[in-house]
């Protein structure tokens, strides 16, 4: 066994909930399995073959570039990311590793394993870098969905080596004593990157426990407050991470036996109920909030009302929608379902994916965009998209922040991670065969939409490097604006602080909040509301003149604002990737 290395031992102590989260399944959540997964007539293209090795090499290529221009090795860190894009650019990276090592255990017989495995360790070691590089220190201070990114990327990471070690590396089981012989040594030696589960583990472990803080019953009956510096606001993302981030911490974490002077506890076990408790408590209350819209999409979050005296209750919504939040619950509804057998959870996980294509402009039952559009000009918005394009409501004017520019990839990554194959067996002493096959035919439903969104991204591709909006080559390049993209952006109660900062009101506080902010308010020291005023308005003006730049490569929408970067390379990989996989999925037997 590793020692620890000295950084994870520098980390602190987790904080433990104050009570214990009750440890029963509500029964509310709990309904019976439905007939079908699909709120709508199966297309006869459902069973049509989708997959091709040529997607599995795009997915690499994007992989290439978001390593080869992206990640720097002496820093191990994407430098021109911040601490939680960075952050999820490590659990994006783990789990194209996941993708690979299963693909081409079954692909290439005439590449020998150890050329694979070359490839494969030739990314580990810089996952493993970046171990090294995360800013910890500065992220322990940061908002609670800032923490609880480290949380679950790290869990992905265990993910990657326990698939990779059960294909490659299985356990030896002759119980031999004799480790003097190397023949005998190397049967029985596990994988290498076992060495590194310790260290992820602890540091999941860490964040889980800090994030903990986050939950308040005294507000709106519980729920994940999003930033402790400001006015109170429960949002979808902090909560959805939540969710997501307890429940792989039930299935992944191995325990931590990590021991200082100053913890209270001796060792921390994996399966702990708490973690489960946290996930399903935490769906609970996003489900009782009434956090979705009338088209079945997540808004952003809930306000508490200060103009009524001593109100605590959740009672303004903010009904901006953003990509991201329709994703991350969608791993916490698959690890839920996988732990507690609870029907419900994958009906409700289909429902929200099908609201998130329909408010795209797709039609399911001919696999094809609902309205009919023609070159320079762009189709009606639908909700989240146009075309049955995902889009950001930033996308076409060209005015997305940094956070923005990470959405998208986001949901991709976490609908592949809810689409995996279901291992039939009778867990929970129902067979699973009849959901796997609900599930498998659900998920192939969704595959031409991938598959479509997929190619308007690879038409963005630049030297590799993809753009952000992915509809200019469907609608030739139109140069839209604010004004012109379709979108109402003065709707009501619709604040878009991800892209433009949080305004200085009686709502949102007098402390402002810009995209971005908390990294450059620690590198540049700021302290006071006049210094955070200042940065929020260089942040805002440095959009404003990005926005409004001409293209630098001729008639290239995608070159306005920040223009291409490891955010938007993260996107191309997370759409290629959940191309690949779900394509797969849905013609395996």
């Amino acid at each position: 066994m590793r020692s620890w290395p000295l950084s994870a031992a520098l980390l602190g102590v987790a904080v433990a909930m104050e009570e214990p989260l009750p440890k029963t399944l509500p029964t509310e959540v709990v309904r019976s399995l439905p007939t079908s997964f699909l709120d709508f007539a199966p297309s006869a293209r459902a069973g049509n073959k989708h997959s091709n090795v040529q997607s599995l090499e795009d997915m690499f290529s994007a992989l290439q570039v978001l390593q080869g221009d992206y990640y720097d090795a002496d820093y191990g860190t994407w430098p021109t990311a911040i601490d939680w894009t960075a952050a999820f650019a490590q659990t994006l990276l783990s789990g194209a590793l996941t993708t690979l090592t299963e693909s081409l255990a079954s692909f290439e017989p005439s590449i020998s394993f150890a050329q694979k495995e070359n490839l494969l360790m030739s990314y580990f070691h810089q996952l493993v870098g970046s171990y090294y590089g995360q800013d910890t220190l500065s992220i322990r201070g940061e908002a609670y969905d800032d923490i609880l990114w480290v949380a679950l990327g790290w869990l992905e990471a265990v993910e990657f080596v326990s698939t990779h070690s059960a294909l490659h590396y299985p356990p030896n089981t002759t119980n031999s004593t004799d480790h003097q012989c190397l023949r005998q040594v190397l049967q029985d030696l596990p994988w290498h990157g076992h060495s590194w589960v310790p260290s992820f583990a602890h540091r999941s472990r860490i964040f889980w426990g800090l994030a903990s803080r986050g939950w308040t019953d005294d507000l709106c009956h519980g729920g994940m407050v999003w930033n402790p510096r400001l006015s109170p606001y429960k949002n979808a993302i902090t909560n959805e991470l939540w969710i997501s981030a307890s429940i792989a911490m039930y299935q992944y974490f191995p325990g931590d036996n990590f021991t200082a002077p100053w913890l209270q506890q001796s060792a921390f076990p994996d399966r702990d109920p708490a973690h489960l408790a946290g996930a399903v408590e935490g769906y609970k209350w996003l489900v009782g909030v009434n956090m979705t819209n009338n088209q079945g999409l997540f808004v952003d979050g809930y306000h508490i009302d200060s103009r009524k005296a001593n109100n605590r209750e959740c009672d303004l919504r903010d009904e901006m929608v953003y990509t991201y939040n329709q994703g991350v619950i969608l791993t916490g509804l698959r690890g839920l379902w996988s732990v507690t057998g609870a029907p419900s959870y994958l009906t409700d996980g289909h429902r929200l994916i099908q609201a998130v294509i329909n408010a795209t402009g797709w039609d399911f039952t001919r696999s094809q965009p609902v309205d009919q559009f023609r070159s320079g000009s762009l189709p009606p918005w639908r909700g989240i998209g146009r075309a049955g394009i995902l889009e950001e409501r930033c996308d076409a004017s060209g005015t997305c922040s940094q956070d923005s520019q990470t959405f998208k990839a986001i949901f991709f990554h976490h609908l592949t991670a809810f689409c995996k194959p279901i291992e039939t067996s009778n867990a929970h002493g129902i067979d699973q065969n009849h959901t796997a096959a609900l599930h498998k035919g659900a998920c192939a439903e969704y595959v031409a939409w991938t598959r479509h969104n997929a190619v308007a991204a690879l038409g963005t591709r630049i030297d590799g490097k993809f753009g952000m909006w992915w509809g200019p080559g469907l609608f030739g390049n139109v140069m839209a604006t604010k004004s012109s993209d379709g979108i109402d952006h003065d709707a009501a109660n619709t604040t878009d602080y991800r892209d433009e900062g949080t305004p200085v009101d009686r709502i949102w506080g007098r402390e402002p909040w810009s995209p971005g902010s908390e990294g450059v308010l620690r590198r540049q020291g700021a302290a006071t509301i006049q210094e955070n005023t200042n940065v929020r308005e260089k942040v805002l003006s440095r959009i404003r003149t990005l926005a409004g730049r001409p293209p630098k490569e001729g008639n290239d929408p995608n070159a306005r604002g920040r223009g291409r970067t490891v955010e938007t390379q993260m996107g191309g990989l997370a759409v290629l990737r959940a191309y690949w996989v779900l394509s797969r999925s849905s013609e395996s037997k």
